[in-house]
């Protein structure tokens, strides 16, 4: 390997490779997916650790199978929170394993690699790219502006709220490192991430509501005229002055987003180094941007219910593969003008290929779509304004009472999420406990959570609240959460029900307006408030969708919202 032979020249044993780029991105650009170039793994989200003589990826759960089908020749896959590295790298002697600064933050770094025996080294050049020969190159698009009709709130209404925030804690300036959180406050969109529609940039903000921008000066084209009386714009490479220009402040850095690299040039100030508070602000979205995404949910919803009712209708007399399934739903997504494109991977698998639970359909793994198997799909759309992310798990004539139990507990711990009613302090933790009981009192569980945030045309995962073991993040009024409980059984198949839901007050309200699977029902596992709620949805769903279905269409409708 490549890398190993620069190990020797650095004075390293090792070196961490991380899925995020400098931005600390979900959804990578090609031109910095360092992880897939080094170990073939697709995945959003993992690490890998290269030592001498062994090649770990850490994974997790929703990523183990796919790990070991795309890396496992050459790389261990450890799923992680299972086992982390201190569990597996046992070394007797003290090693050294090298990083970029720019790619880690201090806290994910000290709780991945903070064990006896290891010392971490920073090398200033990433030691991927030097390797990385025919590398893709970086495609640099204008920024955009959503006017204040679209985002409910204006640029002036969104700085005096994290301005008051930096004010109550005696906060000189707050460095914004997570694109989505400057693109929720200058009311901005780019093109510089797959899936989402995120800004690449950086800015810093002071306690005066004074705001420096940092990017690209080809990004600024689009948005400087709109912006500039609020905003004082620089190219990217001018950051590193800037930073080491600011003296004896209080200076407040996410600790997730902020690298080792940016928090080294603030070092002659006081640094907080806690969650941006921007995180709970966009979290809770206005009414503006929930009437939006309701709207988009309705598009969203014809799209996905009429390629249901086609594949259904059609995988027996025709040859439908996961990927042509694929490109016929994204086919039904696109004849709407306000949709842009995906907003995250599609999921399409049948078969064997339903229980990854993070599958990507390639031509290798590709399967035909055959009667008595479940096909799983899971996917979303970018609409101007609104994301979506949606699964349904579909019965290809398939006759197993197993399986039509083990649908029917993942529905019910679907159910139980959305009639869940939140009090004062309720967590996602709380909520993600109550999904999985149905399942736990067969011995059953599914290895990810229950649900994760949403964004408002932006991430389609979203922090700080999710449905989650650990989560402990108050739900508030505006909040929009996936609800997705699910059960695989590796090799055989998988099942997975997800609608986005908002919480207004004290309940969850559905955003997602798509019928449910009623051929792998069974209805004697239901109790009545079980049945009501399945009865009411299906009754919504009819009610918003029917206008727009051709005759047969209206009939296949009708008959899949009909009672259970």
């Amino acid at each position: 390997m490549k890398l190993k032979s620069l190990f020797k020249h650095y004075k390293i044993d090792g070196y961490i490779i991380p899925k995020n780029d400098e931005y600390f991105n979900e959804f990578v650009a090609p031109s910095t997916d360092r992880l897939k170039f080094i170990s073939k793994f697709s995945g959003s989200a993992g690490f890998s650790i290269i030592l001498k003589n062994k090649n770990y990826l850490f994974v997790d759960g929703r990523y183990t199978i796919q790990a070991k089908i795309q890396s496992g020749k050459k790389f261990k896959i450890i799923t992680i929170p299972q086992r982390f590295p201190k569990n597996v790298i046992r070394t007797k002697r003290e090693i050294v394993i090298g990083f970029d600064p720019k790619l880690h933050s201090e806290k994910q770094l000290s709780f991945l690699l903070n064990f006896k025996n290891i010392k971490l080294k920073i090398i200033n050049k990433n030691l991927i790219d030097i390797i990385w020969k025919n590398r893709p190159k970086e495609k640099i698009k204008p920024f955009f502006t959503l006017t204040r009709k679209n985002a409910g709130e204006s640029i002036n209404q969104k700085i005096i709220k994290v301005r008051n925030i930096l004010l109550k804690h005696k906060i000189d300036y707050l460095f914004v490192t997570a694109p989505e959180n400057i693109a929720w406050i200058l009311n901005i969109r780019g093109h510089d991430s797959f899936f989402s529609p995120l800004p690449n940039c950086r800015l810093l903000m002071s306690n005066k509501g004074e705001l420096s921008l940092f990017s690209k000066r080809e990004k600024f084209k689009n948005i400087k005229k709109i912006l500039k009386k609020k905003v004082k714009f620089y190219e990217e490479n001018s950051i590193e002055n800037n930073l080491i220009n600011i003296w004896n402040k209080k200076v407040w850095v996410d600790s997730i987003t902020c690298s080792i690299f940016f928090k080294k040039l603030l070092k002659n100030n006081k640094i907080f180094e806690l969650e941006d508070p921007i995180y709970k602000l966009k979290s809770t979205k206005n009414l503006t941007e929930i009437n939006n995404i309701k709207r988009c949910h309705i598009l969203d919803g014809i799209a996905l219910t009429k390629f249901l009712f086609w594949l259904k209708k059609n995988f027996k007399n025709k040859k439908i593969t996961e990927i042509s399934a694929q490109k016929k739903l994204e086919k039904f997504r696109a004849l709407n003008k306000k949709y842009k494109f995906s907003s995250f991977n599609t999921i399409s698998g049948t078969g064997s290929n339903s229980a990854i639970i993070h599958y990507k359909a390639s031509k290798k793994s590709n399967k035909i779509l055959k009667r008595g198997d479940l096909y799983l799909v899971d996917s979303g759309g970018q609409y101007h304004y609104g994301t979506t992310d949606v699964t349904r798990t579909i019965s290809l004539e398939n006759n197993s009472s197993f399986i039509k139990e083990i649908y029917t507990r993942v529905l019910k711990g679907h159910i139980a999420v959305s009639r869940f009613k939140l009090k004062k302090n309720s967590t996602g933790s709380e909520i993600d406990k109550n999904a999985r009981k149905f399942l736990k009192k067969v011995n059953l569980d599914y290895p990810h959570g229950t649900g994760h945030g949403v964004g408002y045309f932006l991430n389609v995962h979203e922090g700080p609240q999710s449905f989650s073991k650990n989560n402990k993040v108050k739900l508030k009024s505006g909040m929009i959460i996936s609800n997705e409980p699910g059960y695989y059984k590796e090799g055989y198949f998988g099942i997975r029900i997800e609608n986005l839901i908002y919480i207004n007050k004290n309940k969850f309200y559905e955003l997602t307006m798509v019928p449910l699977e009623k051929d792998l029902i069974n209805k004697k596992l239901l109790n009545q408030k079980e049945i009501k709620w399945v009865n009411s949805y299906h009754n919504k769903v009819q009610g918003k969708l029917i206008k727009f279905m051709n005759l047969k269409e209206k009939g296949d409708l009708i008959k899949a919202c009909s009672p259970v």
